[in-house]
């Protein structure tokens, strides 16, 4: 929900006051983006630079199991170009530098194109993510990553602005944010330490970005499992109607993720842009129509009433904040297992009350949970936050918000204590909710209750043509 960057040798001083643009960074730069997010084999990428050096080097990595480099190329002219006034929400609209037709035999995946101009102490770099997807969905690969790509933007301030205040150019904060300027990614962070584990050890995997489930929601019926990984936390309506129809289809869907379809957004300028008033919600321009469903605010806000539990079994509502933001700072950072015959737990030989992850810090920065009753020592779902009939509660760990954050819902208690909630739900399909944004920093550290638990969840939901999972 918040987080604190250090921005990626983007060094942009205040604006002039006597120009619509704003000044350049300090020299020496170079930094970019591409005119989409994902791409298939034989389309071209179009990326637009721009660059304190008249000459740049790009080598395009794709970043899976290990890295592969795919294109290098050493000569490329470039130049600088203004940063518009209103980069941050309208885009850079920089002119293309060059164009670069994708090769059928470039496997689905993410590329990162690294930028490198000299300098007299050490080179400088910049760098731009795309998504390369499948020519033929589900054909080599019946698991499909979704990357939080809507995330990136909130959080990245180039141009002056984000979703966010606290690194903003005027301390102000913004509520549109556009593709066309350079991201910062937060992939190494999260979905890369999965990537790395799942390819690693015999996963096919295919990818796509968050605005895919939106505007290509045709390429879902073609897998078995679909999942999110690491802080999804910006969705928009369409991505997530296209999600719940394919669950209902019977697709299965993991969430390895937290603080998931926390705020809803709203795509423009044909998914180059996304709108999100958060805390705001009243200033939205639907707020005056009436159209609550589609206000940019939380999922779980009572005008728009569609808790993201609906979807992920969990919510931040009763999640929050686990060794971040002053919560639980000296917590375990483990799961404690409450249920351990389930099927997700098979191998793991964890008992009831065990803990887990807790060296690689699993439960940690943001979480999701529900409302639960205890019987009996075991906890169990109300339901009455929106959290589906079938969820089980598998494992959990103690988390809250800081208590700023409930100002930015009027009906939220100030003093809560709520939990990362590890569960799962049939409905139509069968999805696993990991409640944490820091599940895959167990399968970088090696942890064998996670590494199974993952196998499990993989193995069982992405396989075709066997039993639907019993909670």
């Amino acid at each position: 929900m918040r987080q604190i960057v250090i921005a990626l040798g983007l060094l942009v001083t205040a604006p002039s006051l006597t120009s619509a643009d704003q000044q350049q960074p300090q020299e020496p730069f170079v930094f970019g983006y591409t005119n989409q997010l994902s791409y298939l084999p034989g389309e071209e990428i179009a990326f637009h630079l721009s660059s304190s050096a008249p000459r740049v080097r790009i080598v395009i990595e794709r970043q899976g199991g290990t890295n592969e480099t795919v294109f290098d190329r050493a000569d490329l002219a470039c130049k600088p170009h203004p940063i518009p006034d209103r980069a941050s929400s309208h885009g850079c609209d920089w002119p293309v530098t060059f164009k670069h037709k994708i090769p059928q035999d470039w496997k689905s995946g993410c590329y990162v194109a690294t930028l490198t101009i000299a300098n007299r102490d050490k080179p400088i770099r910049g760098q731009i993510l795309f998504v390369v997807r499948s020519a033929e969905p589900g054909k080599h690969a019946r698991i499909l990553l979704q990357l939080a790509t809507n995330t990136y933007n909130a959080y990245t301030n180039s141009g002056g602005h984000s979703l966010y205040s606290y690194h903003d150019r005027d301390r102000l904060q913004g509520h549109r944010v556009s593709f066309a300027r350079p991201l910062r990614s937060l992939y190494a962070n999260w979905e890369l330490p999965f990537v790395r584990w799942a390819e690693s050890n015999g996963y096919t995997i295919d990818y796509a970005v968050n605005s895919d489930l939106e505007f290509h929601p045709e390429i879902l019926q073609h897998y078995r499992l679909v999942l999110s990984v690491g802080h999804d936390e910006y969705w928009s309506a369409p991505m997530r109607d296209h999600l719940e129809q394919y669950i209902a289809n019977g697709g299965n869907v993991a969430f390895f993720s937290g603080n998931t379809c926390c705020w809803q957004v709203r795509s423009e300028d044909d998914g180059r842009a996304l709108t999100c008033w958060k805390q705001w919600y009243n200033a939205d321009p639907l707020y005056r129509r009436g159209d609550h469903g589609l206000l940019s605010t939380l999922w779980s806000h009572h005008l728009v009433k569609r808790p993201e539990n609906q979807l992920t079994g969990v919510g931040f509502l009763w999640g929050g904040y686990h060794r971040s933001h002053g919560q639980f700072m000296d917590g375990p950072a483990s799961f404690r297992v409450h249920r351990p015959d389930h099927w997700l737990f098979a191998g793991t030989g964890l008992e009831r009350d065990q803990r887990f992850g807790g060296k690689d810090t699993i439960v940690g920065y943001e979480c999701d949970g529900c409302e639960m009753t205890w019987k009996d020592g075991l906890p169990f779902a109300t339901h009455q936050d929106g959290t589906p009939k079938s969820f089980t509660i598998l494992a959990t760990c103690p988390a809250r918000w800081a208590p700023g954050d409930s100002y930015w819902y009027d009906r939220f208690p100030k003093n809560r204590t709520g939990a990362a909630v590890l569960g799962v739900y049939t409905r139509g399909g069968t999805v696993v909710t990991t409640g944490t944004t820091d599940w895959a920093h167990g399968l970088r550290g090696k942890d064998p209750a996670v590494i199974k638990i993952t196998r499990n969840i993989l193995d069982r939901l992405s396989t075709p043509d066997t039993p639907k999972p019993q909670d």
